[in-house]
């Protein structure tokens, strides 16, 4: 997909490939012929131009054909460069300006909840995103309701589009923040398997009445160490040789 536009968010979509794994492929219960089906788990995506990782795991769970990936961030394309609900199947909410999808997600989790609805859902937000005040009135609400039915996912990269997100805000420790609110609070390796199954079955079986976080560290461009070592890395460009040898890296180190 980041080749048809030689350009994108690969680096967060790299970082995050192992997060979106264990939530698709081990976590979620849904049913990919019918994206709409009231029992699926939902996954909201805050982070609107992360889309490109999303389609991805959409495409390998058979929710997207995989021959329309030529069409991604083209006009009339059901992959837009940002997510947005209304185009794409299984993209549950349209992301964009930083701060809204834990807010969307806390009034789905009080709606289910309401409903009796055993369905859990699923956020994920970024680092950057913990600077937005909206974020943190989310997280209160998530406590007062005690919505044990909310998982929030935090990508924290530790990047963002001016620089380091701990140069931006006095940032410290995530997980303790999080549990001094109220919540259950996890932090975790984002690019180790292992940990990131340990961590999502923990969220899903922990049996306080309270929301769930499980704080991800990821490494932008993982995988590919040419694109790691790139001191900017929050939207880049490859060029037209470095494609192939990104993917030969890529199908070396895949695990059989």
């Amino acid at each position: 997909m980041g080749e048809v536009q030689g350009q994108g968010y690969i680096g967060q979509a790299l970082g995050v490939a192992d997060v979106l794994a264990v939530s698709y492929f081990h976590a979620m219960t849904y049913r990919p012929d019918d994206t709409e089906w009231e029992g699926r788990d939902r996954f909201y995506l805050s982070i609107g131009h992360y889309a490109i990782a999303l389609y991805a795991a959409l495409i390998e769970a058979g929710i997207l054909p995989e021959d329309e990936i030529g069409t991604y961030g083209m006009d009339d394309s059901r992959m837009p460069m940002s997510g947005m609900a209304a185009y794409t199947p299984g993209m549950e909410i349209t992301g964009g300006s930083l701060g809204h999808g834990l807010g969307i997600a806390v009034g789905a989790a009080l709606g289910l909840k309401r409903k009796k609805n055993p369905a859990f859902v699923y956020n994920m937000l970024s680092d950057g995103e913990l600077g937005e005040g909206s974020t943190w009135e989310a997280v209160m609400s998530a406590v007062q309701w005690k919505l044990d039915n909310l998982i929030a996912i935090v990508d924290f990269n530790n990047q963002q589009a001016d620089g380091p997100t701990r140069d931006a805000l006095a940032v410290g420790a995530e997980a303790p923040k999080w549990a001094a609110f109220g919540w259950y609070a996890q932090e975790v390796d984002g690019n180790d398997l292992a940990a990131l199954v340990e961590a999502f079955d923990n969220a899903r079986n922990h049996t306080g009445a309270q929301p769930r976080v499980i704080i991800c560290n990821t490494k932008m461009c993982k995988g590919i160490p040419f694109l790691e070592a790139r001191e900017s890395t929050h939207f880049i460009r490859v060029e037209a040789d470095e494609w192939a040898k990104a993917l030969a890296i890529l199908d070396e180190d895949k695990p059989l």
